[in-house]
């Protein structure tokens, strides 16, 4: 009777290759999934330059991670790569001073203000002061709440989306996202910010 042997193009398998030492696994890993993250990538940031920049930086990271011995994510390797390249187009959006899109829906209203489209100076400079202030209340919730509520508001991500890439259930992912925006009104509150101009 024949022993099995472990499938030769798992990702397990071509991550474990690279690591020892064998760079064409690492090809193989990118044509695998390139599809899907390149797709992903440019559904978000609509343009091909950019989306092609986000792609090689997503790989340079993935390539510095698995050579400096930090990878532990074993078995998931493309939710692993997604949450790279989600990262980075946070970032992306953040450089760019591009706001995110916000739903306005009663669970989002802390956040109507984006809408107010009044083109002066004056209006401009408290919305500028109102997103920063927001930006920075964003930055105390906890680490799992402040990833769901990014994901949201940049680019708008579904809630199977964000499911997908931080590998838990939807139920889940909204159930973060609901405390995210009670803590942040609560915050906003105790803080005394006004969300209007």
């Amino acid at each position: 009777m024949q022993v099995s042997q472990p499938q030769p193009h798992t990702d397990a398998y071509l991550v474990h290759h690279y690591i020892s030492g064998h760079e064409k696994s690492l090809e193989l890993l990118i044509l695998k999934h390139k599809s899907k993250i390149y797709n992903f990538i440019f559904s978000k940031v609509h343009n091909r330059d950019v989306a092609d920049d986000i792609f090689q930086d997503t790989f340079i990271k993935v390539i510095k991670t698995l050579k400096s011995g930090m990878y532990n994510e074993e078995g998931k390797f493309l939710s692993w790569v997604m949450r790279i390249s989600h990262n980075l187009i946070i970032d992306f959006f953040r450089k760019s001073n591009r706001m995110p899109k916000f739903e306005a829906t009663d669970d989002y209203d802390v956040f109507q203000f984006v809408s107010d489209s009044t083109p002066n100076v004056e209006n401009n400079l408290i919305q500028h002061q109102i997103v920063n202030d927001l930006q920075n209340l964003i930055t105390e919730l906890p680490e799992d709440q402040k990833e769901v509520l990014n994901m949201r508001l940049y680019r708008d991500m579904s809630f199977k989306e964000i499911a997908e890439i931080t590998g838990v259930s939807i139920n889940t992912a909204l159930g973060r996202m609901r405390y995210a925006v009670i803590n942040l009104r609560k915050m906003v509150e105790e803080n005394q910010i006004l969300l209007t101009s």
